[in-house]
């Protein structure tokens, strides 16, 4: 890892744990009554509960978890579970042997060319494999126009312009067709999660766990800008989702589902 590579924080990741663990689980009980893996892959796996519970469903498979932050695998290989804990990246990832099961819970979100990865992962599938995705469409949300719109202001926007971070998602109808070539039983949604969180600027700690790390990092080195620039977000973040009375604040999230199945 460079010092320019955004890291993961599993401690500020985690907490709204509940609240980024519920479309994992939504994606979870989704997966086919009649898939009974061998071999399974969790990219992206953080720190490793969903890995973990893959395991526990399907005790006879092999089930690895890939992830690029040595944070983050270091809580998963904490975890009392038979899982095989490598470090990589989801971008340039080749299974030894195809995959009965290829899990990704908000990692993919992260990667570029969409049109040429999912067909990708889809050919590293075993015949009657399933790949199951969940990603943010975080890009297109409210706080991620907030986020992008003030980082482009201020003292700081020299320094964070061209900093890479959450991009848009396809067309639900471009995933459909960078998959039919190989996959049948495809099977695209999309809900928008309203989570009550709570704690003072709860939407500015939500994005330092995920979308403001590329930011963060390109000012680590300036303590005062730093803070100057979470100030203004977090300003512009809480007149645009309000503290309720009851102590929660209201964050509408859309998230994008895929399930495909190779022929």
């Amino acid at each position: 890892m460079t010092a320019a590579t955004p890291a993961w924080d599993p401690g500020q990741y985690r907490r709204f744990e509940a609240e980024r663990d519920r479309a994992a689980l939504d994606l979870l009980v989704r997966l086919p009554a009649d898939l009974h893996p061998r071999e399974i892959w969790d990219l992206g796996c953080g720190v490793g509960q969903h890995a973990a519970l893959l395991k526990h469903r399907h005790p006879e498979a092999r089930v690895h978890g890939l992830d690029s932050s040595a944070a983050m695998l270091e809580q998963a290989r904490a975890l009392d579970v038979e899982v095989d804990w490598r470090e990589g990246d989801v971008a340039t990832w080749i299974p030894q042997r195809p995959a009965n099961l290829i899990f990704a819970n908000a990692s993919l979100q992260w990667l570029p060319d969409h049109a040429r990865l999912f067909p990708r992962l889809a050919e590293a599938l075993a015949p009657g494999g399933v790949l199951a995705v969940q990603m943010p469409m975080a890009w297109e949300s409210r706080h991620h126009r907030i986020m992008r719109g003030v980082a482009a202001e201020g003292a700081w926007a020299g320094r964070l312009d061209g900093v890479e971070t959450i991009g848009p998602l396809l067309m639900a109808e471009a995933y459909y067709e960078a998959l039919s070539p190989v996959c049948g039983g495809i099977d695209i949604w999309w809900t928008t999660y309203l989570h009550a969180l709570e704690g003072p600027d709860a939407v500015l700690e939500w994005m330092k766990g995920t979308a403001l790390r590329p930011y963060l990092t390109a000012l680590a080195g300036d303590a005062a800008m730093r803070a100057a620039f979470l100030s203004v977000l977090g300003d512009a973040l809480s007149d645009a989702f309000p503290l309720r009375a009851d102590g929660r604040t209201l964050l509408p999230f859309p998230r994008l589902f895929l399930l495909a199945r190779r022929r």
